[in-house]
């Protein structure tokens, strides 16, 4: 049992509080998993500028002195540090090049998320304790997943917490359990996906992110995971500019929808909803199996 919350803003003037209201949410989930708990937010960078989000276990050594290093090995960027978080800001066309300095000149860090838009924060603890150790309320951004796990299927650790991001800018939240994850991952491994962890949500949002690399939007990539995902599952799922969710086609698994006029939000249960601006004139519904919802915000424009 896991909870898993989403929003995506439509109403601009919402967006300095987008950190707020969804850390609120997932807050309300806590008693559905207390060993750990992660938000994305997707907030955006200047033209042409990146982030990386990496974290350490060991971040007073990790972290000291490292926009220097980075700059002596040819990368100028500007480092925030978040508690055993730090967010890297570079020129997006330096990605990769970091990713690869990272691993030479700081072996330890672990990636959490990178891409033109998203921050992805996630530890051991309850919501709580993670919302306020990484600052989240006073995030901005466009639009937001969060989830608090109870861990079933392999350790409780940091890299085992979710969000999970396998691609740029992209991500999954997951609340359920996939029995073929072990035969995908080694197709996917096979097509030249890494994993850091055992956990079948990681083989999920890899899943994704392969099926996306082939051209297909995030719509046409969950389509596809009703046919090749085997097993129970919720996932709400982020992008750049989107947005989605799917159940498995029986939708055990608890979940809520809303929308307005100025949001799309989705909650494991209702509760999760209640404290938004305006939910009493939302429409409200039960997301149905086997179903797609999708929103984006380029295609919306």
């Amino acid at each position: 049992m896991c909870g898993i919350v989403g929003l995506f803003l439509k109403d601009k003037s919402l967006e300095p509080q987008l950190g707020n209201l969804l850390s609120d949410m997932l807050i309300t989930m806590t008693d559905r998993g207390p060993d750990s708990a992660g938000i994305a937010i997707y907030g955006g960078t200047a033209e042409g500028r990146a982030k990386i989000t990496i974290q350490s276990a060991n971040p007073g050594a990790d972290f000291e002195g490292l926009a220097g290093d980075l700059e002596k090995a040819g990368i100028k960027a500007h480092v925030w540090v978040k508690s055993t978080h730090a967010v890297i800001e570079l020129d997006a066309s330096k990605l990769a090049e970091v990713r690869e300095t990272l691993e030479r000149i700081r072996p330890a860090v672990r990636l959490m998320g990178s891409g033109e838009s998203v921050e992805i924060y996630k530890e051991i603890g309850l919501p709580k304790d993670v919302v306020a150790r990484f600052g989240v309320r006073a995030m901005s951004g466009t639009h937001g997943i969060g989830h608090t796990r109870m861990a079933t299927e392999s350790a409780v650790t940091t890299l085992g917490a979710h969000p999970f991001s396998t691609g740029a800018d992209q991500c999954l939240v997951h609340n359920g359990s996939l029995s073929n994850h072990n035969n995908l991952r080694r197709e996917l491994v096979r097509e030249g996906m890494t994993f850091e962890t055992q956990n079948d949500s990681e083989v999920a949002a890899a899943y994704l992110t392969a099926e996306m690399a082939k051209g297909k939007d995030l719509g046409q990539a969950l389509t596809g995971a009703l046919d090749d995902l085997d097993g129970f599952f919720t996932f709400v799922v982020g992008t750049k500019s989107g947005f989605g969710v799917v159940r498995d086609p029986i939708a055990c698994k608890p979940a809520v929808m809303a929308e307005t006029e100025q949001y799309v939000a989705f909650g494991s249960e209702y509760r999760a909803l209640v404290n938004l601006p305006g939910i009493e004139n939302a429409r409200v519904w039960e997301p149905e199996p086997a179903t797609v919802y999708f929103w984006d915000h380029d295609k919306a424009a």
